[in-house]
């Protein structure tokens, strides 16, 4: 079933080394994981029949070391690397070094990783076979110029885009010409980081679009299996939060046209494995080609749920020479939802938050499945992703779905960080989500959501208003009131304003700014003096992938600017004092 596939090797960790060790033990064949330091003893490296040390704390010295993991791979006696999702898994080089080596490659090829994996050749793959498509960029931009020349031709708002990788890095939308400049240089600093190379094209963005898809597999004789589409569009930073299949709402005819142009695409790149091709759907119903994962992607769950078809399975069945079972639409039943369980924290805009799992209950019960990569005692640093676990329902209709994954969160408990659990469950009680018209769209959290009254504090504190500049909702400290209370945020006043516990733990004076999160300082854009204005960009700190921009809450001259590019810094450390410009 397998050809000659023994045992695999999985390059990655968290919950897709598990999915992948379970899939491997389903088909009687031998696993074998690794794991960074900050990850020995996680779930990943219990489950497998071996799991090996990769000397080092951060993603570049272990996950992303190509030639250490192939080593790794050979020594563990391996004949096939399996690589997940994220870090290398689209890296066309990473293929090449594992087939050198004489190991399989659970995979597409790396010629139709490069045609696939780069959107601007995408883009040039789907335009070939007619599949629906904004306008873009024919290659990468050299510069901001270039951009702002496609935006006097076809107008704003326009989407800065790294050309490899996925998950939203690399990113940009511009609304206005002015801030062109700065975004383009955020897109490819975050691709550089995230990809190993920062070229970015632009396109046309569509606002208010739903993030749609389509899962493929594809074997080696030509075969390709649509197993049907997916629902992407609850999203925070590009970055998804929720999934559902099928995607709701789609009148046949535009379904039948994005399982057509998978297919198409797929087989004019001689694609094999799983994939995933996505598109746009604007609030007038235009699809637009996004992109192509050339890997399996975090959401295939739902897709497995509404098929019975193991997509994890049937990418080593067809590594290991085997024909798909079928071809064509696999026809879906029912509808399933996959929640992802991010540590991260609502109440400030959905920065990362690193720490201790002290306690986990996942829930059970009919028509819930769970995929975790953590356990009580497990930590969630900065240098990864912050996946704790994925919570996937399925019901016989929508509602059915809807009303089990009310029951899974609600019984859903973690403890020692914060989560995005109380954003779920609001989520599932509001009717822009849950109602017979599907109203979300992939800014909807971010220009539209409006938490409940007993739900989550998204994008403010208790203790802080909130004001729109543009398209962006801002916290903005009250007068009199603290921002931010705790004792980081003690220790941030005495270090800028020295006070003591005489102040009675009032919290951080509003003309303080202090970093939202704990990372490191990527970018600072201001000096001691300079005039900043409501929602300016004063610096840029970066954790678990994600760049987290620090914004000014009020007007003001900066003062006492406490970092530099490079800096660690903590949660509610301080980065400056913005003080009332006499001449406003």
């Amino acid at each position: 079933m397998t050809g000659a596939l023994g045992t695999v090797f999985v390059a990655n960790r968290g919950e897709i080394a598990v999915r992948v060790v379970r899939a491997c033990r389903d088909l009687g064949l031998r696993s074998v994981t690794c794991y960074a330091d900050p990850d020995a003893g996680s779930p990943h490296t219990v489950l497998a029949d071996a799991s090996v040390r990769l000397p080092g704390d951060t993603a570049a010295e272990t996950y992303l070391a190509a030639d250490a993991l192939v080593r790794t791979a050979l020594a563990a006696g391996a004949d096939a690397v399996h690589p997940g999702y994220g870090f290398l898994a689209e890296d066309a080089g990473f293929a090449e070094r594992v087939r050198a080596a004489g190991l399989v490659w659970v995979g597409p090829s790396p010629d139709a990783m490069r045609a696939l994996g780069d959107k601007v050749s995408a883009r040039a793959v789907a335009r070939a076979v007619g599949a629906p498509m904004a306008a873009g960029t024919d290659r990468p931009v050299t510069g901001p110029g270039e951009v702002e020349a496609f935006a006097d031709e076809h107008g704003l708002p326009v989407a800065v885009k790294a050309a490899r990788g996925g998950g939203g890095r690399g990113l940009r939308v511009a609304w206005t010409r002015a801030e062109i400049p700065d975004l383009y240089a955020s897109a490819v600093r975050e691709a550089e980081q995230a990809f190993g190379a920062g070229e970015c094209f632009v396109e046309r963005y569509l606002p208010r679009a739903r993030h749609v898809e389509v899962q493929v597999l594809a074997d080696d004789a030509g075969g390709v299996l649509v197993l049907g589409t997916r629902d992407c569009s609850v999203q925070r930073r590009h970055q998804k939060l929720v999934e559902e299949a099928p995607a709701p709402g789609l009148p046949d005819a535009l379904r039948t046209v994005l399982h057509d142009s998978a297919v198409a695409i797929c087989r004019h790149a001689g694609y094999t494995g799983a994939g995933t091709v996505e598109f746009l759907v604007g609030a007038d119903g235009t699809a637009s080609f996004l992109e192509v994962n050339t890997r399996v992607q975090v959401e295939h769950p739902v897709s497995e749920e509404v098929t019975g078809i193991d997509v994890v399975v049937e990418q080593l069945r067809i590594a290991g020479g085997a024909r798909l079972p079928v071809t064509g639409v696999h026809p879906v039943a029912g509808h399933a939802v996959e929640l992802r369980i991010n540590a991260e924290d609502p109440s400030r805009g959905f920065v990362p938050s690193p720490g201790t799992v002290a306690r986990l209950r996942l829930p059970g019960g009919p028509g819930v499945r769970v995929e975790c990569g953590v356990a009580e005692g497990s930590s969630v640093g900065l240098g990864f992703d912050s996946l704790i676990a994925k919570v996937v329902v399925w019901g016989r209709d929508r509602d059915q779905a809807l009303a089990r994954a009310r029951r899974a969160v609600a019984e859903t408990e973690v403890e020692g960080v914060r989560t995005v659990l109380p954003v779920h469950r609001d989520l599932l009680r509001d009717d822009a989500f849950t109602g017979p018209e599907l109203r979300v769209h992939t800014r909807w959290l971010e220009e539209e959501y409006v938490p409940a009254p007993d739900g989550p504090d998204v994008g403010r504190r208790a203790t802080a208003g909130v004001v729109r500049v543009g398209r962006r909702r801002l916290a903005v400290p009250l007068p009199g009131m603290p921002s931010i209370t705790g004792p980081a945020a003690d220790a941030a006043r005495e270090a800028l304003t020295g006070a003591g516990d005489g102040a009675g733990g009032a919290g951080i004076p509003h003309d303080l700014l202090v970093s939202p999160i704990q990372g490191s300082v990527v970018r600072v854009l201001v000096e001691d003096g300079r005039h900043v204005g409501v929602g300016e960009v004063v610096a840029v700190v970066e954790a678990m992938k994600m760049e987290n921009p620090v914004r000014a809450g009020v007007a003001g001259v900066v003062a006492d600017l406490a970092v530099a590019v490079g800096d660690s810094v903590a949660q509610d450390a301080p980065i400056c004092r913005l003080v009332a410009d006499p001449a406003a």
